[in-house]
C-alpha cells in the first residue's frame, strides 16, 4: 500500500476528493497525512477523517518550510501530493522526492502558470482574455513554478456568460475527477 502526504493551504476539496476515492472504491494508496501552511479547514476534513495533520506557519517559517516538512515527512511516504498548497517547496525538497511531488493547477497549463497564479487570479485572467477552453493540470513539480512535466490534463469550456466564479466551479468540478485518477497513474509508474 503506497502512502501519501497532501499538502493544502485552504479549504481542501480536492483533499476530499482523494478521501472520498479511498472510501468508496479499492485503490492502492492511502493518505498518512495532511500537512497546512496555515490553519484552514481542510485541516479539520481531515481531522474528521482520522488522518494525522500538521501546520507549518508559513508566516513564521518562511524559507524554512521547505526544510521543516521535509525533516517532518522523512522517507514515510511514497508521493507528496500539493491540492492548493500555496507555498512554494524549495528546489532540495524538490530534486529529494523528484518524480514523487505533484501538483495540481486550475488551468491548461502551460498557459496561466507560475508564480502569482493562483485561484481566482486564475479564472479572472481566463474571462479576461476569452479563451475558448480552460480546465485543470494535474504535473510533477520541478524547481519551477508550474512548470513541470504534465500528467494529465481536464478541459472545460468557457462560455460567454461565464464569471470567474462561474469558471471557477466548473473547474473544481473536473479537479475533483482528476486528482485522484492522476495519484492512482503516477503510483502505477512506481510500481
Amino acid at each position: 500500500m503506497f502512502k501519501i502526504a497532501v499538502l493544502i493551504s485552504g479549504g481542501g476539496s480536492n483533499l476530499q476528493s482523494i478521501i472520498d476515492t479511498i472510501s468508496a472504491s479499492k485503490v492502492g494508496y492511502e493518505i498518512t497525512c495532511v500537512i497546512a501552511d496555515r490553519k484552514c479547514y481542510g485541516i479539520e476534513r481531515a481531522e474528521k477523517n482520522n488522518i494525522k495533520t500538521k501546520i507549518f506557519d508559513r508566516k513564521i517559517l518562511k524559507k524554512d518550510i521547505s526544510k521543516k516538512i521535509d525533516e517532518y515527512l522523512g522517507n514515510k511516504v511514497d508521493l507528496v501530493v500539493l491540492a492548493g498548497f500555496l507555498s512554494i517547496l524549495d528546489e532540495n525538497f524538490i530534486n529529494k522526492r523528484k518524480g514523487r511531488v505533484i501538483n495540481i493547477h486550475p488551468s491548461l497549463l502551460p498557459k496561466f502558470g507560475g508564480s502569482g497564479m493562483f485561484g481566482m487570479r486564475i479564472h479572472r485572467a481566463v474571462i479576461e482574455t476569452k479563451e475558448y477552453e480552460s480546465g485543470c493540470t494535474v504535473h510533477y513539480v520541478d524547481a519551477g513554478v508550474d512548470t513541470g512535466e504534465i500528467i494529465e490534463q481536464r478541459k472545460v469550456k468557457v462560455e460567454a456568460e461565464d464569471t470567474a466564479e462561474t469558471l471557477q466551479k466548473k473547474v473544481l468540478v473536473e479537479e475533483h475527477k482528476l486528482l485522484p485518477k492522476a495519484i492512482e497513474q503516477v503510483l502505477n509508474n512506481l510500481r
